[in-house]
């Protein structure tokens, strides 16, 4: 029997988006309640998988309804989470292709934009999309 390392109890693990437009921006959401604007996506319910997990939570946050073939896995990142203090997000992260679909706020999200790397500045970005996902332009 192993138990688990005092860093995992610190962990919380996340399916996100990466969805860019035309321009090349990035999509982000704020959840109510909270003041940082992230990546769409969310934890995973029991049994699901990661893809799972995403495919349920942009329907959920954001109104777009997608297929597994729509995602395309980008890896796993971990960064500092916004909104629990003394936690890291693990993340898998996936490119969401929402096609002609246009996402609109819906469940605990308040807000959402689309971003650049200078917007990032006038607002406050969760770390793993600060890190690794906001685009130069």
């Amino acid at each position: 029997m192993t138990s688990a390392s005092p860093d995992a109890a610190r962990q919380i693990h996340v399916s996100a988006a990466v969805i860019t437009d035309s321009e090349g921006r990035l999509l982000l959401v704020r959840k109510n309640g909270t003041t940082a604007f992230m990546q769409p996506g969310g934890k995973p319910e029991a049994g699901e998988s990661a893809s799972e997990t995403l495919i349920r939570e942009l329907e959920e946050e954001i109104g777009v309804r997608l297929d597994a073939d729509a995602l395309e896995p980008l890896g796993t990142f971990t960064a500092v989470a916004a909104n629990e203090a003394g936690f890291d997000v693990v993340a898998e992260v996936f490119a969401a292709d929402i096609a002609a679909q246009r996402p609109q706020i819906a469940a605990e999200i308040a807000e959402l934009r689309w971003i650049t790397r200078a917007d990032a500045d006038l607002i406050e970005v969760a770390p793993l999309a600060r890190e690794y996902f906001l685009p130069e332009a």
